[in-house]
């Protein structure tokens, strides 16, 4: 007879579940004949043992007795066009090499997170990193790892984000990958894991940090394997008060499908094409396929997934890739699926930050259901193009007008009503990938990224980008001066990886732009109005390269005017209007981080009094001294 239906009922999880005695499996085959458990527990015999029962929705289940933790297993479906091993979709973690079998693991981990509150969405400064090129010590013999960005967490928090995004971490069946082409969704990918033998100078670097915040240690049994290493990562970057984000992909799945994958899981006639692939419609995106959301199954497998990476992760929100792919290419059930989701995650986890990637960008997608999709920021593009538009103009040897005037427009996007509805920032991964667009110190000079030229541009593109309305983003790497642009190959483009070596070596060009960005993000913090609803575009001047914007809280004022200029010569003298009269102090100056500190920075002896001359619809203004290529931030 099948399989035991002990311990099964309508609440039984998907995937493989540890019970006392053995371990329940439940899996969605829907056209399948038969479904087989096959595994450590049971010499991968197929007879009755092993065979799942199904039940009137195609979901095919069974108790298995003596599987424990850390067993190996895989199904075996039995179609109408073929028969063969079929990887678990709701497996919690592989094995090596490649294509591998499933690991049966234990939800439990050693947190030390309980106290970790998610900041504000208002709050948020999202720090963008990969994985697998973020810090790479043992190059080449292996990319960075999760246990590898554990031991930055310091310098992460330290530096003044406040969340960490990572890149796509779900597995993915190449061997380097920027991470959106994965087909094992609840799977950590295993080259990002730290294999056994190497882990015990890792055990020892990861419970220092522990330590340090009066934690107990970890066993190196709690950190063996992706699943466990990942969730060590989650929960050092929350005891150093950084958030979590993760990127999924939920538009598509693949590139590369292998027989042992999702794709035709209850191994369907192949000949009808790919909407008889069971999770999949018969459109493409990105070498992969995209989701049939038309199916409540497959739905329900994509939110499954997410409210997985809350619970059992403890991660604090996502970016949803191409948002976009799913309303138009997931037609016509695509958009209502982006309200089931964000419906469902709101009830879930109400602290939780959902970001849409949408291409062009749509207001609709931060506006609640009925009509709106119902996350609670989108990326956005137009200060990225304004910014790095008028940074590479600057670079040209003329004087030509910049559009000062459009990165003004830019900095609200249309339709958006509150400063947390919108990410916005100069650098991305996509951006600044190998053969796309340079980083925005080699845009401000082209010929030598790392002259004055460059610095100080850079400087500003990055000031502009943390001062402005919306949730900022940083790409890794920007923070301090990286000029190159980056790939996810990490074995044959090391020459692309980040400049750690360089910053530990006191480079000082990358030591002053990093104590740039850290100060100006730790003014943030002390200047709430960088943080406010408040803002109004003060004065924009193409020809003389000026922008200045004013940014309060509403309800209480603590005013700032953030004044950008991008000429390569100092202004005296400039008048610009102010929003109230009074002294105004000068608490930041780009120009003081030439060569920090600058004992010959241009500026206004750390204030500035206003005169009663009304100018730029302001009632009182001020004769200001603009740096070159600068930006200053003014506050009452």
């Amino acid at each position: 007879m099948p399989a035991s239906l002990d311990h099964i009922d309508a609440a039984t999880p998907m995937g493989a579940t540890l019970v006392p005695g053995g371990a329940t499996f439940r899996v969605w085959a829907p056209q399948a004949r038969a479904v087989y458990v096959l595994g450590d527990f049971n010499q991968r015999v197929r007879d009755d043992a092993s065979l799942l029962t199904a039940d009137a929705h195609g979901h095919w289940r069974g108790f298995i007795p003596g599987v424990e933790d850390r067993h190996r297993y895989i199904f075996w479906v039995v179609g109408e066009g073929s028969e063969g091993p079929k990887r678990d979709p709701y497996a919690r973690e592989l094995q090596t090499p490649w294509p591998s079998d499933c690991v049966v693991r234990r939800r439990d981990f050693r947190w030390h997170d309980s106290g970790f509150v998610t900041p504000r969405f208002d709050d948020f400064v999202i720090y963008q990193l990969h994985v697998g090129t973020f810090f790479t010590p043992h190059v080449p013999e292996k990319g960075g790892t999760f246990l590898d960005v554990a031991r930055k967490v310091p310098y992460l928090a330290e530096l003044g984000v406040t969340a960490v995004q990572l890149m796509p971490i779900q597995e993915f069946q190449t061997a380097f990958s920027l991470g959106y082409n994965g087909t094992d969704y609840f799977s950590p990918e295993m080259d990002y894991a730290v294999e056994d033998a190497r882990l015990p100078p890792y055990v020892d670097a990861v419970n220092r940090l522990l330590a340090a915040r009066g934690h107990r240690e970890y066993e190196a049994e709690d950190l063996r394997g992706e699943m466990n290493q990942l969730k060590a990562l989650v929960d050092v970057c929350h005891l150093h008060g950084l958030a979590v984000l993760l990127d999924v992909v939920y538009n598509h799945a693949g590139g590369d499908f292998g027989d042992e994958s999702l794709y035709f899981f209850d191994r369907q006639d192949t000949a009808g094409g790919h909407w008889r692939s069971l999770y999949f419609s018969d459109r493409g995106h990105a070498g992969g396929l995209v989701f049939d959301f038309g199916k409540p199954e497959v739905r329900d497998f994509l939110i499954r997934n997410a409210t997985f990476f809350l619970d059992e992760y403890h991660v604090d929100g996502f970016r949803y890739d191409q948002v976009s792919v799913i309303d138009h290419d997931g037609a016509p059930h695509g958009w209502r699926f982006c309200q089931d989701l964000t419906t469902t995650l709101h009830h879930h986890r109400p602290s939780a930050f959902h970001k849409a990637e949408y291409w062009g960008v749509n207001p609709a997608v931060v506006q609640p259901p009925p009509s709106g999709a119902g996350f609670d920021a989108s990326l956005t593009d137009g200060l990225r193009i304004a910014v790095r538009h008028v940074v590479g103009d600057a670079s040209a040897p003329d004087a030509r007008p910049l559009d000062m005037t459009g990165l003004a427009r830019s900095l609200w996007p249309e339709g958006f009503a509150h400063v947390s509805q919108w990410v916005q920032g100069p650098e991305n991964h996509d951006i600044v990938y190998e053969g796309r667009e340079p980083r925005v110190a080699a845009l401000g000079d082209p010929g030598n990224p790392r002259s004055w030229y460059g610095r100080s541009r850079a400087r500003v593109a990055t000031g502009l980008g943390l001062t402005a309305p919306g949730i900022p983003m940083l790409f890794m790497g920007q923070e301090f001066l990286e000029d190159k642009p980056w790939s996810d190959n990490v074995a044959d483009r090391q020459n692309l990886l980040l400049h750690w070596a360089g910053l530990d070596a006191g480079d000082q060009q990358m030591r002053d732009h990093l104590r740039f960005t850290r100060d100006l993000l730790h003014l943030r913090w002390e200047h709430p109005a960088l943080r406010g609803q408040g803002f109004r575009v003060i004065h924009a001047h193409d020809a003389n390269r000026v922008l200045a914007f004013q940014r309060w809280v509403e309800g209480e004022g603590r005013d700032v005017l953030v004044v950008a200029h991008l000429s390569p010569h100092n202004r005296f003298g400039y008048r610009i209007g102010f929003p109230h009269g009074g002294a105004w102090r000068e608490v930041f100056n780009s120009d003081v981080y030439e060569n920090w500190v600058n004992a010959n920075a241009v500026g206004n002896g750390g204030w500035v009094g206003t005169e009663a001359a009304p100018l730029h619809g302001c009632g009182w203004s001020a004769a200001l001294t603009l740096p070159a290529n600068s930006l200053l931030v003014f506050a009452r």
